[in-house]
């Protein structure tokens, strides 16, 4: 097995590459402008998501066997991505694909790797300890007082990854507070601290459930939800008492500071049994 790497934001990229190194099978690391961090891949080369062409000539003379895609890649502006000549000849079919919902672009965008000959390997295959675990994992307790909110809250976020709109939502005293949509996690917390007090909870009263969940039509390989010290950060500003996902269906990322500030700030994390 030969891995080429084709690494967006975040710091997933980072653990996925060092895993294939340390394993062997690290071959080419191709980053994506402008989302992978130019600090961690300033030894890749650079390339945009409509030079097409160029990552697969890139990845066969590295006599790549798989592709693995970790990180951030928000969808792109067609009008402005610049194609090459081959993106070009799949622009129309990827145009069509994004209109049906960002899981559709990205089974298409896969199957368009596996014509060119490559297989796919998740991120999970190459880096399987970053995976959360099933119960709790820092000091603080997911109590019975917070366990309704919490499945409320996986039962919305799955309701909502159904419908292709976003992987997480937020349910503090059986009320949806917030579901994410493009905006991404971060940003759906951070849209909280608009909510009232009473509503949300407070850092001395914390209230609330992040979830986030693999939408029920989601290609496994790519995309599942993570987990990491902003994520905490702004449940904890938001006044939320923990964050859950599914035991095997979500990345720790930098797992010893995500659990310490998890604990500084009273919010437990907790995997969850798979809903049937």
């Amino acid at each position: 097995m030969r891995i080429g790497l084709i690494a967006g934001g975040g710091r997933l990229p980072e653990y996925v590459g060092a895993a294939a190194q340390e394993a062997g099978t690290l071959s080419l690391v191709l980053a994506l402008d402008p989302f992978a961090s130019t600090q961690a891949f300033q030894d890749a080369e650079r390339l945009r998501l409509g030079q097409f062409g160029k990552m697969i000539r890139r990845l066969k003379k590295a006599d790549c066997t798989h592709v693995c895609f970790a990180g951030i890649v928000k969808r792109p502006d067609f009008k402005r991505l610049k194609p090459d000549l081959k993106a070009m000849r799949h622009l129309p079919g990827t145009i069509r694909a994004a209109g049906q919902g960002d899981d559709s672009l990205m089974r298409h965008v896969l199957g368009l790797f596996e014509s060119e000959g490559f297989s796919i390997i998740s991120p999970q295959e190459v880096c399987a300890d970053l995976m959360l675990t099933e119960g709790v994992i820092g000091n603080v307790p997911l109590t019975s007082a917070h366990r309704d909110d919490a499945l409320e809250a996986c039962k919305i976020a799955s309701a909502i990854g159904a419908l292709d709109i976003g992987q997480a939502a937020v349910v503090a005293g059986g009320v949806t507070l917030a579901v994410e949509a493009q905006e991404g996690t971060d940003a759906m917390l951070i849209r909280l601290l608009n909510l009232p007090e009473d509503l949300r909870g407070t850092p001395e009263n914390r209230q609330g459930v992040l979830a986030k969940i693999v939408k029920p039509e989601q290609d496994l390989r790519v995309d599942l939800p993570t987990l990491g010290p902003a994520t905490v950060k702004h449940a904890a500003e938001a006044g939320l008492a923990g964050i859950v996902a599914e035991a095997g269906g979500a990345f720790v990322i930098e797992r010893d500071e995500t659990i310490r500030l998890a604990d500084e700030a009273g919010l437990f994390i907790a995997g969850l049994p798979k809903a049937p």
